[in-house]
């Protein structure tokens, strides 16, 4: 395997809907450009911010099809692979493949309780079904289990998996791998963050870029992060940083006892977008729920706070 060289700030890309919840690919088109031209280094769709678990295959395969095409090459498209079973696992990477994708990433198995040998033997069969680098995506809020870091570099110094996405929030973990990657030599193991929150702290430590949702708002935001950081002004990466983290409180707007934590976050992702113009609607995948008015307009107000003006649709 020859990893494809990966780095720099990759957005999730939230999945844009129609009110028939059919995938909206004009808007689809026009928040890849959205990213594209804010300067980010690469593309992660149909990972959580793009409600992959929500997707149905036929719908999955409009989306990666979509942006491998309108990218055309600019940056790597990383698509993910991720459902209950290694066989489920492994036809969403054949269609990946198909598709033009340059990596897939793909969680633990979940719904049924897997041990560290299944696991590794999860990633391993994966590995034998295809030619793209595989990224492990470590995101236990979603599948009910932390990759067991010793695993991860092995696999790794085996090039079983070409790099790791850390979403577990295991921020003493995540600098294990990193000091684990740097002790054997795997400079070529690519090692991102899934936090919108630590992003100037996890690049400082030594981190290859990262994966933060909120990018779908305020891409701008987290490539001037990594440009600072990479020069050397850790004053101005904080201070972005620090800006962003107030941003982030959008997806606090809607409260807990009126809906899940899923909905309140990207709920709030995509009204954010639809008012910067990028998306025409913030339609959610049922069963997840719209926010309210008044939720809206707190979304607006923190917009403003933050520097960010609303746009319109081109």
């Amino acid at each position: 395997m020859t990893p494809t060289p990966l780095s720099g700030i990759i957005p999730p890309l939230c999945t844009p809907f129609r009110d028939d919840f059919g995938i909206d690919t004009d808007s689809l088109r026009r928040a890849i450009d959205f990213q594209l031209e804010a300067g980010v280094h690469g593309l992660f769709i149909l990972g959580s911010s793009s409600e992959v678990a929500f997707l149905p295959d036929a719908q999955r395969r409009t989306v990666i099809e979509t942006t491998v095409s309108h990218v055309d090459g600019r940056v790597p498209v990383l698509a993910g692979c991720i459902d209950m079973t290694t066989l489920r696992v492994a036809e969403h990477v054949r269609v990946a493949e198909e598709a033009g994708a340059d990596a897939v990433v793909v969680t633990a198995p979940y719904y049924t309780r897997t041990h560290v040998a299944e696991v590794e033997r999860h990633y391993r069969l994966l590995r034998e079904r295809t030619g793209l680098p595989i990224l492990a995506y470590d995101i236990p809020v979603a599948v009910h289990s932390h990759l067991d870091r010793e695993l991860v570099l092995r696999l790794a110094e085996e090039e079983v998996i070409a790099g790791l996405k850390d979403s577990s929030g295991d921020e003493a973990g995540f600098r294990y791998v990193l000091q684990g990657r740097r002790e054997r030599g795997l400079g070529s193991f690519a090692v991102f963050t899934g936090s919108e929150l630590l992003v100037d702290w996890a690049l400082e430590l030594g981190a290859d870029g990262a994966v933060p949702g909120l990018a779908n708002v305020d891409p701008e935001g987290y490539v001037a992060i990594h440009r600072h950081v990479r020069s050397g002004d850790l004053a101005a990466a904080r201070a972005e940083q620090e800006r962003l983290l107030k941003l982030f409180t959008i997806v606090d707007v809607a409260p807990p006892h009126r809906m899940g934590r899923g909905s309140a976050a990207l709920g709030a992702f995509k009204a954010a977008m639809k008012m910067r113009g990028v998306i025409a609607d913030a339609v959610l995948a049922p069963p997840q729920l719209p926010l309210s008015e008044d939720e809206l307009a707190r979304i607006g107000e923190k917009l403003a706070e933050a520097g960010i003006g609303e746009g319109e649709l081109a």
